[in-house]
């Protein structure tokens, strides 16, 4: 997305929000104003974090092995009253940007109908949405308008949520002293059955081996092969694939064809996006897969194309990171996307962080059609209340996005 574009989009919309106010007769004031006012940031803090996946991740598509789990920088905001609010912060640290925010009322960078007000806050985005949910003793879904049903309520907030974590895990040599075997296809079912454990009821499969690990021909027939599988093994689950633009719109339809009835919820990323393909491969799956859901805008976003392709109909969700692209730009998109008729599921891969802040911003806007889960552990967080409910997702009803650093700088 176009930064400047953006922002000049995020100012405009605040102002007229208060305009539009004040001419229907209401107060421009927000509730929670005096509280935000009254606090004023005097600290701000980065920490390294580790982050420790269940198992280990292989290859995909496009990239070799994952491994364990990634290590990600946070940042800590507190206020004068001793008030904390952290998260995942957008791009790198900036001392120039830090000393800028210091001293300032929360107020003057933040509205909970909103999101950021102030451009240059936008580094600490999620990080001031925690903070603004601490001080008004509000989870982020609440501040996003939605007032019930809570979690915690006889009517939950519920949203499918899939495990993203099946990669080409048959590829990777086995565990021993000799490595020269591969894995095979009981390892993928293993995994499956793991996430199954951990209350999934969607599996995300990674398909185009053939675009780096094996010849084309075979790693079609394998992508289809794992796909069957899976879907025999787990009938009551539902099966989205991945192929990380590893095909071509011809191979895409060759696999489609390959898995003959199988149910696809959705198809990711099949192929470097562009209007002719989709057009071709939409056209087909019209006439022979018309449940498909198409989604794409994950890798490397041209924000313009895929509004393109929103408004031509020719995607049904948009996935573009919930940090890449950031959490008030998502506010500001979503009811867009509403208005196309396109729903959502922002790509949260490697960090369950990022699935947690989905899950607020589903929680309070709803339009998400599922939430991409990451099973992970860390002994430097607690992660709070969130479950899966019948493969679903509930948010954490404590204030901010309920969790809790644990490690400090």
């Amino acid at each position: 997305m176009n930064r400047r574009h953006f922002l000049h989009q995020l100012t405009g919309a605040a102002s007229a929000l208060t305009l539009g106010q004040a001419a229907a007769g209401r107060s421009p004031y927000f509730m929670g104003f005096d509280d935000l006012m009254n606090h004023r940031i005097a600290d701000v803090r980065y920490t390294e974090v580790q982050l420790t996946w269940p198992r280990f991740v292989g290859k995909n598509a496009r990239r070799d092995i994952h491994g364990y789990g990634p290590k990600v920088t946070v940042c800590t905001l507190t206020t004068d009253q001793g008030a904390k609010g952290w998260g995942l912060p957008n791009g790198r640290r900036s001392d120039e940007v830090i000393a800028y925010v210091k001293g300032k009322r929360i107020a003057d960078l933040f509205r909970p109908d909103v999101g950021v007000t102030d451009p240059r806050a936008l580094a600490f985005d999620v990080p001031l949405h925690d903070l603004a949910g601490v001080i008004l003793n509000q989870p982020v879904y609440q501040l996003l308008g939605q007032q019930q049903p809570r979690p915690n309520a006889a009517r939950p907030i519920l949203t499918k949520c899939y495990s993203g974590m099946i990669y080409f895990d048959e590829l990777e040599p086995k565990a021993g002293p000799v490595q020269t075997l591969a894995n095979g296809m009981d390892t993928i079912l293993e995994n499956c059955a793991s996430d199954y454990k951990l209350g999934y009821r969607q599996f995300k499969l990674k398909i185009g081996r053939g675009n780096m690990w094996m010849p084309k021909d075979a790693g079609l027939q394998r992508d289809i092969d794992v796909t069957k599988l899976v879907a025999k093994t787990f009938p009551d689950c539902e099966i989205l694939v991945d192929a990380n633009d590893g095909y071509t719109v011809d191979s895409t339809i060759a696999y489609l064809k390959g898995i003959g009835d199988i149910p696809l919820f959705w198809m990711e990323e099949p192929f470097a996006e562009t209007v002719a393909d989709y057009r071709k491969l939409r056209t087909w799956t019209r006439v022979n897969t018309p449940k498909i859901l198409l989604a794409d805008g994950e890798y490397n976003p041209d924000q313009t194309l895929l509004r393109d392709l929103c408004e031509q109909k020719l995607i049904d969700v948009h996935i573009t990171d919930i940090m890449g692209y950031g959490f008030t730009p998502w506010r500001k998109l979503m009811p867009d996307l509403i208005k196309m008729g396109i729903q959502a599921s922002p790509h949260a891969f490697g960090e369950v962080l990022k699935t947690n802040y989905t899950a607020h911003l589903t929680g309070g806007l709803g339009n998400t059609v599922t939430i991409e889960g990451v099973p992970c552990t860390s002994d430097d967080i607690d992660f709070g209340n969130y479950k899966i409910v019948g493969g679903q997702l509930v948010p954490s009803p404590a204030p901010g996005f309920g969790m809790k650093l644990l490690k400090t700088a």
